[in-house]
């Protein structure tokens, strides 16, 4: 399993934590020094938590289990979307609907409805509708795929999350430590991380950062899902 170098993550600035007045306590563990008011992060600590949690991500996958990458915030978006998609993993990097996990059947109906009205479109030859509904439900089913066509193919809760900053997505947070989901997260300085099962302390803030921490794990869930791919050609 490939992995960032140290000096891959110091040039991504991973390092970078939060001001030091806006630090989490809990996350002195991570912390190796403190530079003009910043706290800096100990990388040989990112390092280790990285490879734990790839090897978590690995093991997701390859027995099959989705992992959901959330992301809203507007550094982390694309780079989340891109990722998620090139392993057909579920994602959202819109806002995170309140009872997206805990109230799934409800999402389960938005998700129909944006299906049923995708059909609708698709058909020219439906008469029915005029040219004022078509542009209402364009833009209907424009607003809901922009918050669920992400999770449009997601039939079932996932098994896991993969987050980017856990402060700013608390409410995902929240529904999946009480649905019992496993959670991988990028941890700043200002979280705690004991509310996550595979933390690894890093800059959730620059853009740099998320994609060298984000490639990694989405190359450990490629791995994970080539060695299930493996298994299953040898049986």
């Amino acid at each position: 399993m490939q992995l960032p170098t140290n000096k891959d993550m110091l040039d991504a600035g991973v390092h970078f934590g939060h001001l030091k007045r806006k630090w989490n306590p809990k996350m002195n563990p991570f912390i190796f020094t403190e530079h003009k008011g910043i706290h800096i992060i100990d990388l040989n600590r990112t390092s280790k938590c990285l490879e734990t949690a790839c090897n978590a991500a690995r093991s997701l996958a390859k027995a099959g289990r989705k992992i959901m990458f959330v992301a809203t915030k507007k550094q982390a978006r694309i780079i989340v979307k891109e990722a998620a998609e090139s392993v057909n993993m579920p994602f959202v990097t819109d806002r995170w609907l309140g009872g997206m996990m805990t109230n799934f059947a409800t999402i389960r109906k938005s998700i129909k409805k944006m299906d049923r009205i995708e059909q609708m479109l698709k058909d020219t030859n439906n008469t029915s509708i005029t040219k004022k509904e078509r542009l209402m439900l364009s833009r209907e089913q424009e607003k809901l795929n922009k918050v669920l066509g992400g999770v449009a193919n997601l039939n079932r809760i996932p098994h896991a999350l993969f987050v980017v900053d856990i402060t700013h997505e608390h409410l995902a947070l929240t529904e999946a430590t009480k649905l019992g989901l496993k959670t991988i997260a990028m941890v700043d300085t200002n979280s705690d991380p004991n509310l996550v099962d595979f933390p690894i302390p890093a800059n959730d803030d620059a853009s740099k950062s998320i994609k060298v921490i984000t490639d990694a794990i989405t190359a450990a869930i490629k791995e994970g899902l080539d060695e299930r791919k493996q298994s299953k050609q040898d049986k």
